[in-house]
């Protein structure tokens, strides 16, 4: 398996490899505001979330992580996806996390430690971000963090609820990166002094 499953932590966040031991906390998280509501996002209801572990288990290309607060606790998955080892670039995506830690540090800590972890371990060219094209916040939270947008894949999905999703593509270059990493550090340290 590339990338290979690995513990990666930091201030206000850890990543852990995604395993069933998470799936009572992931239940309770995706109930927080009740996310699986939201069409244009694929964040499993709670009753499906162990189905969903499985899933991203057993999907090849795929190193999923459970997303940790500082207590331990489970509040959120991500994953490394469509990895592809031969052309080093990796989609860092299937990201949410319980409402009442969204617009906290932890996204922008948890993007700092996987992109570092794909340009600097992995060797990667290239890191890509890809969401439903009516996600604006989704498609804000990338652009913050400096990805660039490479445009729209139309009728690239069909949703569960039968409607057609346009996928904005977005992606991190390897010599971006040190300019990505340095807006990083320097976002967290603002959210750290507020």
């Amino acid at each position: 398996m590339w990338p290979a499953p690995i513990t990666l932590t930091g201030t206000h966040v850890s990543l852990e490899h995604l395993s069933q031991d998470h799936a009572n906390d992931l239940t309770e998280a995706s109930a927080d505001g009740d996310l699986a509501a939201l069409w244009y996002t694929m964040v499993p209801a709670p009753n499906d979330v162990p189905a969903n572990i499985d899933a991203r288990l057993a999907t090849p290309g795929m190193t999923p992580f459970a997303i940790l607060d500082t207590s331990g606790k489970a509040v959120g998955m991500t994953t490394y996806m469509n990895a592809d080892e031969t052309n080093r670039r990796v989609e860092i995506g299937s990201t949410w996390y319980r409402a009442s830690v969204q617009r906290s540090p932890m996204n922008t800590e948890c993007k700092l430690l996987m992109l570092s972890h794909a340009f600097d371990a992995l060797d990667c060219i290239a890191v890509e971000f890809r969401t439903h094209f009516m996600n604006r916040a989704s498609r804000n939270a990338i652009e913050r963090l400096g990805a660039k947008f490479d445009g729209v894949l139309r009728n690239h999905m069909i949703m569960a609820n039968g409607t057609l999703r346009d996928t904005a593509v977005y992606s991190i270059c390897q010599h971006e990166w040190p300019a990505v990493r340095a807006n990083l550090e320097h976002k967290l340290t603002e959210m750290d002094q507020q």
